[in-house]
This record gives structure tokens, sequence and C-alpha cells, in this order.
């Protein structure tokens, strides 16, 4: 019987690889019979993350994404060792509780950099020929908050308002070449960067937060399955689309 979701012979690469919804990902997606090239900062957690894949012929890509201009090249160069990548998932992000009156412009550069312009060369790089398979496919992480704004994650909700709007523009400009490009937006995840949030609040705020998700705090495997779906046949008619896994988020809750 055809499974859809069967990855056996595909590769993938996954940025944030080296902990919460990038690393459930990849441990997913080995599960599913692919190859991973896992990238992230710390050699040691993506060596961590390495043991818990499943199957053979998974790499490690060691590497920074604030060096923008550098990833076109770089991806060349994982693609001549483990061949065509039939998928890229950019799960690597920053958010920060900033309020308005302590922003300053190097936050500003610091949250798009790597929430944004690494996103926009990510697909550069990919749509190079000899880097991306006949049929490919990019999913990005956005979250609830480019959809729903929150006191204090202005700039957070602006850079993944951002990935969604880049969405839409790269599916049709890549439709051509046959890469389908798609996003996912979760609601409040349970990931160091949620634990970190978490210790900013009060008993009361987070109290209210759990209360907004009906369906209770997400899990990164709940963010996983929905990235498989778009990278897999399962996904093979879905370009430029946005999917939110939530919970059910109700954001009139005062959160």
């Amino acid at each position: 019987m055809h499974n859809p979701m069967d990855l056996r012979g595909r590769a993938f690469l996954v940025t944030g690889a080296s902990s919460g919804i990038g690393r459930e990902t990849a441990i997913l997606l080995s599960r599913l019979g692919a190859r991973l090239a896992l990238v992230g900062r710390s050699t040691t957690r993506l060596e961590e993350t390495r043991a818990a894949l499943e199957g053979d012929g998974h790499e490690m890509a060691p590497f920074d994404l604030c060096n923008g201009d550098d990833i076109p090249s770089w991806l060349k160069g994982i693609a001549s060792r483990m061949g065509t990548l039939d998928g890229l998932v950019h799960a690597a992000g920053i958010q920060n509780l900033l309020p308005l009156k302590i922003i300053e412009s190097r936050d500003v550069h610091s949250m798009m950099q790597v929430n944004v312009t690494a996103a926009v060369l990510l697909a550069k790089g990919y749509r190079q020929k000899g880097v991306h398979s006949e049929r490919g496919s990019i999913v990005l992480l956005s979250s609830i908050r480019g959809i729903v704004g929150e006191a204090g994650l202005s700039l957070y909700s602006a850079s993944k308002g951002a990935v969604m709007a880049l969405t839409r523009s790269l599916a049709l400009e890549l439709a051509h070449e046959n890469i389908r490009v798609n996003n996912v937006a979760p609601a409040y995840v349970q990931t160091p960067m949620f634990d970190a949030a978490r210790n900013q609040m009060g008993r009361e705020q987070f109290e209210k937060l759990v209360a907004a998700h009906p369906l209770g705090i997400g899990r990164p495997l709940d963010v996983a399955y929905a990235i498989a779906y778009l990278l897999g046949d399962t996904g093979a008619w879905v370009t430029g689309t946005t999917l939110v896994v939530d919970g059910g988020y109700r954001h009139d809750n005062g959160v």
C-alpha cells in the first residue's frame, strides 16, 4: 500500500536542528525514512540530535545563519556531498520580549536577520541548480504571532508576519521551478524558547496563556507532523499557504 508520507530515498535540510521544533522535525523525518542535514550553531547539541535519528546517511552542518551571504555556496557544498535536497525546513529563530520603549535598531536587525533574512537567502540558495531535486519543497516557521499581536512582541510578530508574506511571494516565483513554499504558524509550544518566555511571566499571565489553548500547550512533535505533511506527497498540491497549528488558540483571553 502506498504511504504518501514515506520519505525513503529523500534528503532534507533542517535549520534549528539542535533543539525544539527543529530537532523534533529532524527526528520525525528520519523515522519516515529521510536523510537529514542538521543545521545549528552548537556542534554538541547537533550531535545529540544526530544520536536520536533513525537510519544512515545523515550529516551535521554547523553554521551561523547570520552569515547570510555565505548561505548559497554553503548549500551547494551540502548538496555536493548528500545529493540534491528534496526539501528545506527553516526552524531556526529567535524571540525576545521587548517592549517598544527599550527597542533599539540593533534589536530590529538581529531579529530580522535570523527570522527573515536567513529565510530569504536559504530560499535563494536552495533554488540553485544542483541543490534542489526535481520537486522541491521549502517550509518556513512563522508563528500565530504573525497573525495575532501581543504586547512586548512587536518585533517578533513583525518578523513572523514577514515570513508569511515572503511565503506567498516565493511560492509564485518558484512554482515554475517546481519548488513549493509554505509556512507553519504554531501557537505556544513546549520548547526552550517557550521556557524562556515563561520565566518572564507572572503566574496569572502564564495561567491565562495556558487557558488560551483549548487543546493545551503544543508539543514540538505536533508542529513536526504539520511540517512532514507539507514536505511529503501529502502536500504535493499545496503552496503559498500558512498552516496554522495552534491548539485552538483564543487570542481574546487577555494574553
